[in-house]
């Protein structure tokens, strides 16, 4: 019989997209989601939260207006982090403390 795979409280995807200069939507990676992928792996690897929290980069997650964008699952909440201090708070308040951070969190509408 074969191992479960890896169960994560919490599992967070960023989209990496990296579209050409001037492109109408606008990119991920453009906006500098590259270094917070990075900053966010970092920080969860000093924090020994690696077997808990999954981190995976992405293709285009469609909101592209909202870049850089990351969503956490299970909960399924969007975030937009604007500087490294917003990851530092969705690490300690969301995935470590189980709470949304509002100020950060989007709603999204169709």
């Amino acid at each position: 019989m074969s191992e479960l795979p890896q169960v994560f409280k919490h599992h967070v995807f960023m989209c990496m997209t990296q579209r050409p200069p001037g492109h109408p939507h606008g990119s991920c990676g453009a906006a500098g989601s590259g270094k917070y992928f990075d900053l966010m792996k970092a920080r969860l690897e000093a924090a020994g939260l690696t077997s808990e929290i999954g981190l995976t980069a992405t293709g285009c997650l469609g909101f592209c207006q909202a870049q850089p964008l990351m969503v956490v699952y299970p909960e399924g909440v969007w975030y937009r982090p604007q500087a490294p201090e917003d990851l530092a708070e969705i690490i300690e308040t969301h995935l470590k403390g189980d709470e949304i951070v509002e100020r950060l969190a989007m709603v999204l509408t169709r």
